[in-house]
């Protein structure tokens, strides 16, 4: 962003707003200087709403002296509606997912053109995630992202196939070819992916319905889904049906 140039008359809530709005999925941690120039503000005007951030617990100062998001804004997120209520019927059920196939279970939500994990239970099979629960990833190279790109709104699809990046080799950058999969996501009622988020990895999602649209994604994370793809997929679409009823019933 350009220098320390704050917007005049600018209020201290759309300051606050600017500070933590700097952060996203490419800069997770911040100088403060950083945080100043990402935020248009002048560097004694940053550090002064920063420390009142970190002393109220929206951001955290690392030893190394920079700065994350803090857990308060975590916590307070999970507050919202959707997503408080969907943690809170799918977590059981997940349970069960992950004590059935051992594997890595995520349940996920599209957040603007990316998808947002709510929930990660780690497998016992030594397989590379890079998920975290409350991190963002891309939905063209994740099982549970293709899933809710396949349900998304047209103008969502069409920024995303416009800006596929490639994260592995093996990730899908070509939207035509894509796009077929999205079709075949929709038809099927599950997305496939195979070492295109991560080596080593592959994903297996299916959608989470509420009166037809997709609130959500379940998904797991496998090394392989040559031998137990039809377990695994058995497991994932009893677990959305399951969730999907509760919802309902809300």
């Amino acid at each position: 962003m350009a220098g320390n140039t704050s917007t005049p008359g600018a209020s201290v809530a759309s300051r606050v707003l600017a500070i933590l709005a700097a952060f996203d999925e490419h800069h997770r941690q911040l100088t403060l200087s950083e945080v100043a120039d990402r935020a248009r503000l002048p560097l004694a005007t940053a550090h002064r709403l920063v420390q009142e951030l970190v002393a109220g617990g929206a951001l955290t100062r690392r030893p190394q002296g920079d700065y994350v998001i803090g857990r308060l804004l975590w916590d307070v997120g999970l507050l919202a509606p959707v997503e408080a209520g969907l943690r809170r019927v799918a977590e059981p059920v997940l349970h069960d997912v992950h004590a059935t196939t051992r594997a890595t279970v995520h349940l996920a939500v599209r957040d603007g053109d990316q998808v947002l994990y709510l929930e990660r239970m780690r497998g016992r099979a030594s397989v590379p995630v890079v998920s975290t629960v409350g991190s963002t990833l891309p939905m063209h190279s994740t099982g549970v992202g293709k899933v809710l790109l396949a349900h998304a709104p047209a103008d969502v699809q069409q920024r995303v196939l416009g800006q596929l990046t490639r994260v592995t080799p093996y990730t899908i950058t070509q939207p035509s070819v894509l796009a077929e999969q999205l079709d075949r996501v929709r038809n099927d009622g599950y997305a496939t992916t195979s070492e295109e988020m991560s080596l080593g990895a592959a994903s297996l999602a299916v959608p989470v319905l509420r009166d037809d649209e997709a609130v959500a994604a379940i998904g797991v994370v496998v090394a392989s889904l040559r031998r137990d793809r039809p377990r695994l997929l058995a497991a994932l679409q009893v677990a959305a049906r399951g969730i999907s009823r509760q919802l309902s019933t809300r």
